[in-house]
């Protein structure tokens, strides 16, 4: 059983985490519409195409701390003196890469025409992994103390809501887009810092280049699993730009907001209960298989409820959004509504194969299903065009989902 003081650090979190995340829904439920009707389909596309890139860049900047730190830093959070020193670490390893990315940024601008004649708006897009630099979401998942990143991003997302709706007024204004993005992004990152030093008397040392190594080594399996998945997920747009046009891209884009959007209802519980279950499996491993069970069942129910919802509701959503029912993203979005039932499971079975230690596999598993996407979707969308890349979609998730699963039944049986 959840003792009474964990039960409510849990709701605290949870309750924060799912009001992050209403604000997550609601403000970009008010700007999405808006914006696509207002620039186009087509520089919506070119926004998709510039998110998705730097989107790599934002995976190869986090090295998987995200993930791996989460856990560092919930079992040493009443030891300051470590805290301290898994920040400064940390926090030096992501602004070296910070550096790196922004040299490759740089050079696939000056070497690919179409990056090229759009180079403002990647720039400007970049922003993102500065800000994501900033904010140590990381550090306050471990400390459970996710009320600070609700305050801190809803304040900003009000704020570039706002800016949308004032200064966003024709399509040439696309540029203020991603320049609004990277500032409210930024600004998150440096009132965190703040908050950090001032509520939890966390400072910057330099550390040695031992310990850093130490940290670079731990995070190494999640960041070539952060890598792959970026292959089949933010590659994708990136091969609907290279082999169609900036519609065909907007088209898709839109139906895969809808359906992540709904998806991310599910990430709320996830960061709640990852560094919750991290400290349990140390204390007791029959109350935590307990717990994985019942969770499970939970996120079964819900993934049934808003399948069905979705599906019910498809032509006023889609019309909402897009001002008008389109076929096309119509067809895309029903293929990509069975992504439903893995958004839940892809997340949190990973979480539980980290905590079973089973980085190694969780790192197989996407590099197979990254060589899959690669393979298959360039042809898929030959002849299928976005359509061929949903369908890629839907397969490699079921994939991944159901090897993760399989991987910790045998993590289970290890430790019997």
């Amino acid at each position: 059983m959840i003792e009474r003081e964990d039960k409510k650090v849990l709701i605290s979190n949870f309750v924060s985490l799912s009001f992050l995340q209403g604000a997550n829904y609601v403000l970009p439920l008010l700007t999405f519409p808006y914006i696509l009707q207002t620039i186009g389909v087509e520089n919506f596309g070119l926004l998709a195409m510039a998110t998705a890139l730097i989107a790599y860049l934002n995976i190869f900047t986090d090295y998987g701390f995200n993930l791996t730190a989460v856990n560092t830093v919930s079992i040493n959070k009443n030891n300051i003196n470590k805290l301290i020193e898994i920040f400064s670490s940390i926090f030096s390893i992501k602004f070296i890469l910070l550096s790196i990315s922004f040299c490759i940024l740089l050079g696939l601008i000056a070497i690919f025409d179409n990056l090229r004649e759009n180079w403002e708006i990647f720039l400007l897009t970049f922003g993102l992994v500065i800000g994501n630099m900033l904010f140590p979401i990381w550090l306050f998942q471990g400390l459970q103390k996710m009320k600070y990143i609700t305050y801190i991003n809803i304040f900003t997302k009000i704020l570039f809501t706002i800016s949308i709706f004032i200064f966003i007024n024709k399509p040439e204004d696309i540029l203020l887009i991603p320049l609004f993005h990277s500032l409210g992004s930024i600004l998150s990152g440096i009132v965190a810092l703040i908050y950090i030093k001032k509520d939890f008397n966390i400072t910057f040392k330099f550390q040695s280049l031992a310990t850093l190594k130490i940290y670079v080594l731990d995070g190494w399996h999640i960041f070539k699993t952060y890598i792959f998945v970026s292959l089949y997920t933010n590659s994708n747009i990136i091969i609907l730009g290279f082999l169609t046009n900036n519609t065909i891209v907007g088209y898709y884009a839109v139906a895969d907001k809808i359906i992540n959007a709904v998806g991310g209802l599910f990430t709320p519980l996830n960061q709640t209960l990852y560094p919750y279950l991290s400290s349990l499996y140390v204390k007791s491993i029959s109350t935590f298989k307990n717990l994985y069970y019942k969770i499970i069942f939970i996120y079964i129910t819900a993934s049934i409820i808003l399948f069905i919802l979705l599906s019910i509701f498809k032509n006023n959503i889609i019309f909402f959004i897009n001002g008008s029912y389109n076929n096309t993203i119509g067809m895309i979005y029903t293929i990509l509504t069975l992504l439903i039932f893995t958004f839940p499971f892809g997340a949190f079975f990973a979480l539980i194969m980290n905590i079973l230690a089973l980085k190694k596999e969780i790192s197989t598993i996407i590099m197979r299903a990254s060589i899959i996407n690669i393979l298959f979707a360039p042809l898929l969308v030959y002849i299928f065009s976005a359509t061929g890349m949903a369908i890629v979609s839907v397969f490699i998730q079921y994939y991944i989902m159901i090897s993760y699963y399989k991987n910790i039944k045998v993590g289970y049986g290890r430790n019997q």
